[in-house]
């Protein structure tokens, strides 16, 4: 895993010396992702500059060194992450007449780009990876991301440079950096606790699409065509909504034991190219079905115990630890635990705005940071069971949409929608008479929180279709443009589901929405920042693309039974793992943020929430905030998660210091008079 950042200085609006220092600070920022050795390239006549910080995994000698050029001289990348397959390519390469240097994965990707072109090549990789490529012949920059969004990547512009990297910090090291908020991309933080691409929290800053790579010529650089019309040109290599529809249509007509044959061979391979590498290497285990599974894999493959970690809370509700130490012992592993406190974990939290370096509210970060930084101190690379739930039908929230739905279908539209008018309208009333009934009743039955059931329930009856009421289900705050001043919430695939794949059955469409916004938003995002900052590599063989596109022949059948998801991946487990110490109900990992913040985070919230500050730096209704700490303080309604998304833009706006973006001709001062029509 490493760090790459770059730019095109198309106008030559500096000298060669300057582009030098610049790219320098650029990856100066990134070191963090590539502690082991940094390394730079200049095409002074084209203004093009690329650089790279490297977390030394593969080949850890100078022949893995990066910027690396191809060997007709005609290539140059910088490239994060890790194609797996590379030896098998490498074999294939061989006899067409590629000679090779070193036993970096890197120098075999150059080689695959020369042999076959760069689409091409690409459809060939087995991995994780972003990485840029500058084509010294045809005087192109490619900039490319993998599949599923396991590895960010940012571009955009500066004043008068393109400019791209693995994270905004490095973007920002760039002179005269000013880009100001965007508004509407502050919008989605509030709706969903992170941006999902193309957005980006900066005006002129995009994130690139999964699956896609962008090609930037000269014209392009020196145009400054604007970053959302880039996003519109970047040419789609792999489609989840293609692979959703075509494996919806060729369904897979196989017995449950022989599916399950399939997927565990398929998840063996998956595992096994994902323990390549030169320096020690682990897992994180919580004891679920995925990560499970997935060190079960890994100490079937290994001659020695595999190194697990798990993190434990003395909070109750949120502990897991006992059931990770069970699996441990059961495979053998030599696991590791570590219970943390409160105040472990509080310490976290100054950490995060720099950290994420873009927004993100969702409070498991903090416990999948703690859970890094006790992997790191004994191994450089983690695997980790993300993707199971988005591919095999895992998530509580599906089982409880599709109750929603079978509940109100029912209910003749028309009178959904007077009841939902009725509940906004008398929440009080109602809210009293809940709050009366629960003295009537056992402990244990009681409504907890009723006003905030009202609210959920008059949005389902008054949101219409059933994609929309899954929206709601995944939304913090169902109106942000009510709170962000002068924001405009833009359209996404879960705001419009008719961009999806054309698939029947309600509960795959949740599926494949999450796979293409919650998983690279929010999933991913968070993993990557959080091992990231310690320098550990975690890596995800539930989410190799060929484990994805299998998923989605699988029938709902296999997936979901019993009313239970995970359906396969469970029968595969259940030959490494007994039931008995995996069945049991789903816990999460998160955090009690809701009480820390009517307790050891209160004055810390309290300051950035100042009707006054807030006020002044005009992104958000100060009524509006300030109303829903008054009222998550006193009990009245539980807003710990609403609350975290501002808290998180807060902290972020200290840490960063950012210009105000209102009014909107703010960018014209920000970039220059020549400034893209497009921020």
């Amino acid at each position: 895993m490493c760090g790459i950042a770059g730019f095109w200085d198309a106008s030559h609006a500096f000298t060669a010396e300057d582009g030098g220092a610049i790219v320098r600070r650029m990856t100066d920022a990134l070191s963090h992702r590539g502690p082991d050795d940094d390394g730079h390239f200049q095409d002074a006549a084209a203004g093009v500059a690329l650089g790279h910080r490297r977390l030394s995994v593969i080949d850890p000698t100078p022949g893995g060194h990066q910027p690396m050029t191809s060997a007709s001289g005609r290539y140059v990348i910088v490239f994060n992450g890790e194609v797996y397959n590379h030896h098998r390519l490498r074999r294939e390469l061989t006899p067409l007449g590629a000679t090779f240097r070193g036993r970096s994965d890197t120098e075999v990707m150059l080689a695959a780009i020369e042999q076959w072109g760069l689409e091409a090549a690409v459809r060939r990789f087995v991995g994780m990876f972003a990485f840029a490529l500058w084509d010294r012949r045809e005087r192109t920059l490619a900039l490319v991301r993998d599949r599923l969004g396991i590895k960010p990547l940012y571009y955009g512009w500066v004043g008068s440079l393109f400019v791209f990297g693995s994270e905004l910090k490095a973007l920002r090291r760039c002179p005269r950096f000013a880009n100001p908020v965007d508004r509407d991309a502050l919008c989605l933080l509030l709706r969903h606790n992170y941006i999902g691409a193309p957005h980006a929290i900066y005006r002129g800053i995009r994130k690139l699409l999964p699956g896609t790579w962008l090609s930037v010529d000269q014209g392009m650089a020196a145009s400054r065509v604007d970053a959302s019309t880039l996003a519109t040109r970047a040419q789609v290599y792999w489609s989840a909504r293609e692979v959703a529809q075509a494996g919806v249509a060729d369904r897979l007509h196989l017995s449950d034991a022989a599916a399950a044959d399939e997927l565990e061979k398929l998840l063996l391979d998956a595992v096994g190219l994902r323990m390549e590498a030169d320096v020690p290497l682990g897992a994180f285990l919580s004891g679920g079905v995925d990560s499970s599974l997935v060190v079960a894999l890994m100490q079937a493959q290994s001659m020695r115990p595999v190194q697990t970690f798990s993190i434990g809370f003395h909070e109750k509700g949120y502990d897991e630890a006992g059931y990770a130490r069970a699996v441990a012992e059961h495979l053998g592993t030599e696991h590791h635990e570590l219970y943390v406190t409160a105040r472990d974990a509080l310490d976290v939290v100054p950490k995060l705005p720099s950290m994420f370096d873009e927004p993100f509210s969702d409070s498991s970060q903090i416990p999948t940071y703690l859970l890094s930084r006790l992997a790191r101190r004994q191994v450089t690379v983690s695997l980790s069971g993300d993707g199971g739930d988005e591919l095999f039908g895992g998530y509580e929230r599906y089982f409880k949409a599709r109750a929603i739905e079978r509940g109100l279908d029912w209910i003749p539209a028309g009178l959904q929608r007077r009841l939902a008018r009725s509940l906004s309208h008398r929440a009080g009333l109602y809210e009293s008479l809940l709050a009366g009934a629960n003295r009537c009743v056992p402990a244990r039955i009681r409504l907890k929180r009723p006003r905030s059931k009202i609210g959920v329930l008059a949005s389902m009856l008054d949101a219409g279709p059933q994609e929309q009421r899954y929206r709601l289900l995944m939304s913090h705050l169902r109106d942000p443009a009510r709170v962000v001043l002068h924001g405009e919430e833009p359209p996404t695939g879960l705001s419009h589901p008719e961009l999806g794949p054309q698939v029947r059955e309600v509960f795959e469409r949740m599926m494949y929405s999450d796979l293409v916004s919650y998983l690279p938003g929010d999933v991913l995002t968070k993993v990557d920042r959080a091992s990231m900052a310690v320098s550990l590599e975690a890596r995800v063989p539930l989410l190799d693309h060929r484990v994805a596109e299998f998923a989605w022949r699988v029938p709902m059948r296999q997936k979901v039974r019993g009313g239970e998801g995970k359906w396969l991946l469970r029968q595969v487990l259940y030959r490494h793992v007994p039931r008995a110490l995996i069945d049991r109900p789903k816990k999460g990992f998160g955090v009690p943020m809701g009480e820390w913040l009517r307790g050891p985070l209160r004055e810390w919230a309290e300051a950035l929430l100042e009707p006054a500050r807030l006020r002044e730096e005009g992104y958000f209704e100060p009524e509006y905030v300030r109303a829903m700490f008054v009222d998550h303080l006193a009990g009245r309604v539980h807003e710990g998660g609403r609350l975290w998304d501002v808290l998180m833009f807060q902290a972020w706006l200290r840490e960063t210091r950012q210009p105000d973006a209102h009014p909107r001709d703010a960018v014209a001062n920000a970039c220059g008079t020549h400034a893209p029509a497009g921020f």
